[in-house]
């Protein structure tokens, strides 16, 4: 599969602490013309968020998006999304049982002998990271870096998807070290975010990083 060079995540934490409606965000980028979009929510999910969810796999269905849901492949399946799992969650193999042969099923990895056993795991994209330093988590894996994103790209015929602290500056340098897809979270999202300027700054990045 050809996945979008754009990889926008909404991570439900990140907009509570802003105080910033997480379904507004994710509209906002859809109209700004992405073409797949990720739900990370950690903990609890309550009946609001599990509304929000909803309505964001609805609107990616309108606009013929992907929508893949984090870690929780129960909801993937309620909302006929995809699920994206961490090398902590539950084992791809189950992840792809819950959520149904044709959902989207993507993996983290983080070094070499982990994107070396997602060979043999039936998931559809790897993602590989932190590229470079990242704020998005409390306890992150050590940088890859670009050269050794270079090397391991070789290691897996699935699309890799770069991720973690990654900026205007580096963009087409991470696509030109082999990856296919470029995940964004802080990037897009101001310290005082509005609807306009998550639209403006994704349709930035749509551009930046087309063919």
């Amino acid at each position: 599969m050809m996945l979008p060079r754009l990889y926008p995540i909404v991570d439900q934490g990140l907009f509570d602490r802003l105080g910033f409606p997480v379904l507004t965000a994710a509209l906002a980028m859809l109209e700004a013309g992405v073409s797949i979009l990720q739900w990370r929510a950690k903990g609890h999910i309550t009946r609001q968020m599990f509304a929000d969810a909803e309505k964001m796999a609805e609107e990616c269905w309108r606009a013929g998006a992907h929508f893949v849901v984090n870690d929780r492949a129960d909801i993937a399946h309620m909302l006929h999304a995809g699920v994206h799992v961490g090398q902590d969650d539950l084992p791809a193999a189950v992840a792809r049982e819950i959520a149904g042969q044709p959902a989207l099923i993507g993996l983290s990895t983080h070094n070499e002998a982990q994107l070396r056993a997602a060979a043999s795991a039936p998931v559809d994209y790897v993602a590989v990271g932190p590229i470079f330093g990242t704020s998005s988590k409390a306890n992150p894996d050590p940088t890859v870096g670009l050269a050794q994103l270079k090397q391991w790209r070789a290691l897996t015929d699935r699309p890799v998807v770069a991720i973690g602290g990654i900026d205007r500056l580096h963009a087409h340098e991470v696509l030109d070290a082999g990856a296919d897809s470029i995940a964004l979270i802080r990037d897009l999202i101001p310290e005082n975010p509005t609807r306009d300027e998550i639209r403006r700054r994704t349709a930035e990045w749509v551009e930046l990083v087309k063919p």
